[in-house]
């Protein structure tokens, strides 16, 4: 068993230069130096939140011929990826635009940003990795930021009998500087720095700080220096568990709850200490809007709030400061974050009571993903190897999860000859004829709603979990345990409000049922047709036939040696497999002659991997005529020869090696695959 001593490791791993470096603190005049080298120091809240946010990065790419960029910062690296936003750049670049606005002081820092979507949509994520990045970044020297303390060199009965008194709402030290020649101040420190590095001092230090520097400046009649002398600057790091810069606030009884949580109480055992209630020292400054200050406070739920509680967001978002119990107004420096769902969204906009909110208010779209691929990374960072060892997940089973919640968030085509599947894979970034960029960037636009409605990933969640612990024993999780699970807990979903929404959800499922058939089908199809030297000869048999028929020319017949016309017959055969009708096949054949003219030209030669369409078609085409010789449909009947069983051996094996299976879930695609190649056979007979 090992062991380990804990003070060895403490000293090898744990520095104390880094706790000092955290804890540093100075006089006034070392904090002006450190700001005068380092202007940043001095931010406001919104400009911190969006340099936070730049710290980690950006890539860009196109979509729909417009440039996107991803801000690296929401697949948060901070922990890994574990609250990472996949899928919703565009409305992440309008959050970051907020920020961007509100940092250059342009109007939004006078707002309340408010994030809106259906349920489970990333909202409290956004959330969490704002409040997260901000604590991180506060530790770092590019984030650093700093607040004051009020000491003195005996128990003084200005601070309250004591030595020491922290600033109760972390106040920024430049505060300190009177109003009447902080203008004077601000020139001479921003002589020569550029413009967006410029300090600003803006507000006045809370009613406690403000009492007690009134106080030292009357005991030094005024001398400022001399009051100064009393303040110790020291690092501020952020942290929500110690609720130092960060809030949250969440509603709760209205009877149990009332206003002071946001704005402070009056502290009712420091009143015989301090002979008043409207002593600021006998004031706690501990509701969310205070201890926020200086960072960001969340509202959960923000809409379920009481009308009052309202109220103080008004001030809070256009004046910027608060109003705590008989005191005068507060200045505070924060940015107020909250989310809601719809219905409560569409309460506000019809309370024509709430007009100054909504005016006050700038609101973010968080939609469902609809891009599989997004959704997909969703289910995996939970579901997978690593978390899940002991239980095998089949290939497509989240895929299909995925394809099925995706499928229920998307809006009718108007365009009759798409499906709701093909719209989703073009949405996926796949391919179809008479479909472009432009086709696909107006089908998005058309659908207005698309995103805000349908199951949300947590439902989804829900159910994968469901069918590990019902189905974990077997040793392997597939589709149809899955789809089972997903069906089964639609009678009790509470956002299905109708049998029409029932009967809906169903027929999406069986879609994504019917896509898995086809999928699992061409899996099993490649498996049996993976010879390579196959598919080549056939390739080079079609190609012959193409080109003698697009230049009408004859074959020679490798057998007869007689020369004969282009085999129509055979070529249709191929190109049936991927649908292209009578009218189109001269098109595709010269296509296929002129690319591979094109490639000659270069001195390169045609590969049939080259063109996927026209690999699919040689793979569909070897299949069909392997698949009665394999005699596939045999499995099912369980009285297989060892010729065959070695064959099934084989396939079973490329599934495993070529397309993630175990031999469990390889069984079962084999068996189902069988099955339905016997209901075809039945069918035709």
């Amino acid at each position: 068993m090992a062991q380990i001593n804990v003070d060895d490791f403490i000293q090898n791993n744990y520095k104390a230069t880094d706790f000092s470096h955290l804890h540093w603190n100075g006089s006034f005049q070392d904090y002006v130096d450190l700001v005068v080298a380092n202007p940043k120091i001095a931010r406001n809240a919104f400009q911190r939140v969006h340099d936070m946010i730049l710290s980690f990065g950006t890539s860009t790419y196109t979509e729909y011929k417009k440039e996107i960029v991803r801000y690296h910062f929401f697949d948060d690296p901070i922990q890994n990826g574990k609250d990472a936003v996949f899928g919703i750049d565009v409305h992440l670049m309008k959050l970051v635009n907020f920020f961007k606005s509100a940092a250059a002081g342009y109007g939004t820092e006078k707002r309340v940003l408010l994030l809106h979507g259906p349920v489970g949509s990333a909202k409290s994520s956004i959330s969490r990795l704002l409040k997260k990045g901000l604590e991180h970044y506060s530790k770092t020297d590019e984030g650093a930021l700093y607040t004051f303390e009020w000491i003195d060199s005996e128990p003084s009965e200005i601070l309250g009998g004591q030595k020491l008194f922290h600033s109760p709402m972390h106040e920024e030290p430049l505060k300190l500087i009177p109003l009447d020649i902080r203008k004077k101040f601000l020139e001479d420190i921003n002589k020569g720095q550029k413009d967006g590095h410029k300090i600003n001092i803006k507000g006045e230090i809370c009613p406690a700080d403000r009492y007690i520097y009134t106080a030292y400046m009357e005991q030094y009649k005024g001398d400022w220096t001399k009051m100064v002398k009393h303040v110790r600057v020291k690092r501020l790091i952020l942290s929500e568990k110690d609720r130092i810069g960060i809030g949250t606030f969440q509603p709760k009884d209205e009877k149990n709850q009332d206003s002071t949580e946001l704005t402070g109480d009056i502290n009712y055992r420091k009143i015989a200490q301090y002979g008043s209630d409207s002593d600021p020292r006998a004031f706690n400054f501990d509701g969310e809007f205070n201890i926020a200050n200086r960072g960001i406070v969340e509202f959960i739920e923000m809409l379920k709030l009481d009308v009052a509680f309202l109220y103080d967001l008004l001030g809070a978002s256009q004046e910027q400061s608060i109003k705590p119990k008989k005191f005068a107004q507060t200045d505070i420096d924060e940015v107020i974050l909250g989310h809601t769902n719809e219905p409560e969204f569409r309460k506000l906009q019809n309370n024509e009571f709430m007009e100054a909110l909504r005016d006050r208010t700038v609101k973010i779209d968080v939609p469902y993903i609809t891009r599989l691929d997004n959704e997909v990374r969703i289910y995996k960072r939970d579901f997978n190897s690593e978390k899940i060892p002991h239980v095998h997940i089949a290939p497509h089973t989240i895929e299909m999860a995925a394809t099925w919640s995706i499928l229920t968030r998307l809006e009718e085509p108007k365009k009759s000859d798409l499906t709701m599947l093909q719209k989703l894979k073009l949405y996926n970034g796949k391919t179809l004829p008479g479909y472009n960029e432009d086709n696909v960037k107006e089908l998005r636009k058309e659908a207005v709603r698309e995103g805000l409605d349908g199951i949300s990933p947590r439902y989804i969640q829900d159910k994968l979990s469901n069918a590990l612990v019902k189905y974990g024993h077997i040793g392997c999780l597939n589709p149809f345990m899955v789809f089972n699970e997903l069906e089964a807990g639609l009678k009790h979903h509470s956002l299905v409000k109708s049998p029409d929404q029932l009967d809906q959800l169903r027929e999406q499922l069986a879609v994504a049922r019917q896509e898995y058939e086809d999928t699992v089908k061409n899996d099993v199809q490649k498996a049996i047709s993976v010879d390579e030297s196959a598919i080549q000869t056939l390739c080079a048999n079609y190609i012959d036939n193409v080109k003698a028929y697009t230049q009408k020319e004859k074959i020679r017949n490798k057998y007869s040696n007689r020369l004969e016309d282009a085999d129509e017959r055979f070529m249709r055969s191929i190109e049936e497999k991927i649908d292209i009708p009578e009218s189109r096949k001269e098109d595709f054949r010269r296509e296929i002659m002129n690319y591979i003219g094109a490639l000659a030209i270069e001195g390169k030669q045609f590969d049939y991997k080259m063109n996927e369409r026209l690999h699919r078609a040689l793979e569909l085409k070897l299949f069909e005529d392997q698949k009665d010789s394999i005699k596939l449909t045999t499995i099912i009947s369980k009285v297989v020869d060892k010729e065959t069983q070695e064959k099934i051996d084989v396939i079973k094996s490329r599934l495993i090696k070529n397309h993630n299976y175990c031999e469990i879930c390889a069984t079962d695609a084999l068996n189902y695959v069988a099955s339905i190649f016997a209901k075809g056979d039945s069918a035709k007979s």
